[in-house]
């Protein structure tokens, strides 16, 4: 028998008991020293419906390799990685692996080799990275010509677009990449494509308030005795840190910004040492009752707020944050917060 084909899989483990059904019943047509010719026609992942031969593979998934003179195998490598297979899910004719998930896939062979006591032979396959992860880009309110830094994971041989428009990628390695901005950005998602998928910015260029550097006059005066932090940051590179003391605030400059009809409300990134809580304090409204109180923890979490929670506000003029954070008792506690990425949200 030279062929497996299989329909209608239900799950992998079906998948691995019809091979070992269909091996054993292939035991008596071989024997031990199998063909003789030593060859690869194809490889193909082992899924529902008919095998399709595919020249690239994903780690963790299961792969068929079809050919001749298995028989005797003894190694198989992909991108010359030492690939553990069972030998009971081999004949003559095809073997059943799995792509182990520490296959490298960056500067590899984009090899595949089996080694038999026949011989070995080399077969052109390529080991997909995983999908893209997009971290942040910097700085956000780039402009025309500027040189903006993207950071994530998995950059392998990367395609950026910037909206719809591809643009020449300047440098990259896995987990940084520089492009220059095109005309007609502002207000475009960026995204990142490799062979295996795309990820794609949560902000828009163009949408920052605060991102390393403030915009349009709101700074926060450093009579707040905060400081700036570049570990860790949610986005770009650098963050505020702000230790407060009970019911105290760090309060931003005041300023005027009416350019806000393609936006829906405010975001803003913000982790504390301990839980605890901050009011949002927007355009010099200090009321408890109408300032959106934001629960905080100890990880990043960006808020979203929207106009219709700023009292459908036509314009930013300050923002300002006051710790809220309480004990058991109710009593107003000290806390330190970090801020980050403060920013307009596209409607």
């Amino acid at each position: 028998m030279k062929n497996i084909k299989i329909k209608y899989l239900l799950s992998i483990v079906s998948m691995a008991l019809l091979v070992l059904g269909v091996f054993s019943s292939c035991s008596d047509d071989s024997s031990d020293s199998g063909s003789g010719t030593l060859t690869i026609t194809s490889v193909a992942k082992a899924e529902e419906g008919d095998l399709v031969p595919v020249t690239q593979g994903d780690p963790k998934n299961y792969y068929i390799i079809r050919g001749s003179g298995f028989t005797t195998v003894e190694k198989i490598y992909f991108n010359d990685f030492d690939t553990y297979f069972n030998p009971v899910l081999v004949t003559d004719t095809e073997i059943f692996v799995l792509i182990d998930e520490k296959t490298p896939y960056a500067d590899a062979s984009n090899k595949l080799k089996v080694v038999t006591k026949l011989g070995t032979i080399v077969y052109d396959f390529v080991i997909s990275p995983p999908s893209p992860t997009f971290g942040s880009f910097n700085p956000i309110n780039a402009t025309e010509g500027d040189v903006i830094t993207i950071y994530g994971n998995y950059f392998l041989d990367p395609i950026v677009k910037v909206g719809t428009e591809t643009v020449p990628v300047i440098s990259s390695t896995l987990t940084e990449i520089k492009v220059k901005l095109p005309a007609g950005s502002d207000k475009k998602y960026i995204s990142v494509t490799n062979i295996s998928g795309t990820a794609t910015s949560a902000y828009a260029v163009g949408t920052a308030i605060y991102d390393d550097v403030a915009y349009y006059g709101f700074t926060f005066p450093a009579w707040n005795n905060h400081t700036y932090e570049s570990a860790g940051s949610e986005q770009g590179l650098i963050h505020i840190k702000k230790k407060m003391e009970a019911w105290g605030n760090i309060q931003g400059d005041w300023s005027w910004y009416d350019q806000i009809a393609d936006y829906s409300g405010i975001r803003v990134a913000i982790r504390a040492d301990n839980p605890g809580a901050l009011k949002f304090c927007f355009n010099g409204n200090w009321d408890d009752k109408t300032s959106p109180l934001l629960t905080i923890g100890t990880t990043w979490t960006t808020f979203v707020i929207p106009w219709s929670a700023l009292g459908n506000a036509d314009h930013v003029q300050n923002i300002t944050f006051q710790n809220m954070s309480k004990n058991a008792a109710g009593d107003g506690v000290e806390n330190t917060f970090y801020i980050d990425n403060i920013g307009f949200v596209l409607k």
